[in-house]
């Protein structure tokens, strides 16, 4: 397919080393499990964009010296470095560069969403890939987004915002309005950031063991350790 009749899907993920991601869950979890956990997301999320239809496959990656780690991990994924000095404009800079090689639409996605439906990705996909729609945002529940897709660049909606707060998304909304962008929201859901969240993401994969695979049997594996070194305590 090509990028002008594709939607780009960026994942946009850091290499999964211990003591650079998932540092909210430590402690309980040690940096090297968190690690592991948040490689499994990554697994889960670049297997769900394998699955989508009409886009071009994207790993946002950093740091740029590990571009090995995303090589192997997805040969059939176009990789870009991420560049700029905060979320945004790491985030920005990658649907802009996408944009500028001809998609029609771009979409920046995390990882943080292991239980996301695919058929949810498909659908900003979809959004995003009609001419009524400027933005397609995907609600997380702590007040931010785990989604944002344009079909041209934006400065307005990354510059000067203060990430990982409660108002995001609002703000991201009300200057889409304040210049005239038609936005369009598909279903809110929950990242995993926290031990609480971690909590809640095990009951979403007892209720629905079909999702997130490899996030559910490290897990599983996780909690039979813990119950192996429970039984043989003394």
């Amino acid at each position: 397919m090509s990028p002008a009749t594709a939607v780009a899907v960026a994942i946009m993920a850091k290499a999964p080393r211990a003591g650079a991601v998932k540092t909210r869950l430590c402690p309980p979890a040690s940096p090297r499990e968190a690690a592991a956990l948040a490689r499994c997301f990554l697994r889960d999320r670049v297997a769900q964009v394998r699955e989508l239809t009409g886009v071009s496959r994207v790993i946002a990656f950093t740091p740029a010296s590990e571009r090995g780690v995303f090589q192997r991990l997805a040969p059939d994924f176009t990789l870009i470095a991420q560049h700029g000095t905060d979320l945004g404009a790491r985030m920005r800079s990658t649907l802009a560069t996408l944009l500028a090689s001809g998609h029609r639409a771009a979409i920046a996605i995390g990882t943080d969403t292991p239980t996301l439906p695919t058929t949810v990705i498909q659908l900003a996909v979809d959004r995003i890939a009609s001419p009524d729609v400027d933005v397609v945002l995907g609600p997380a529940d702590d007040g931010g987004y785990y989604l944002i897709g344009v079909r041209a660049d934006h400065p307005t909606l990354f510059d000067d915002v203060t990430w990982s707060t409660s108002t995001v998304l609002e703000i991201t909304l009300q200057r889409a309005r304040a210049v005239g962008l038609h936005t369009a929201c598909v279903s809110p859901w929950f990242d995993v950031d926290t031990p609480d969240d971690v909590t809640r993401l095990r009951a979403a994969l007892i209720e629905n063991p079909h999702v997130a695979p490899a996030t559910r049997r490290f897990l599983e594996r996780q909690e039979a350790c813990r119950l192996r070194r429970a039984i043989s305590a003394p």
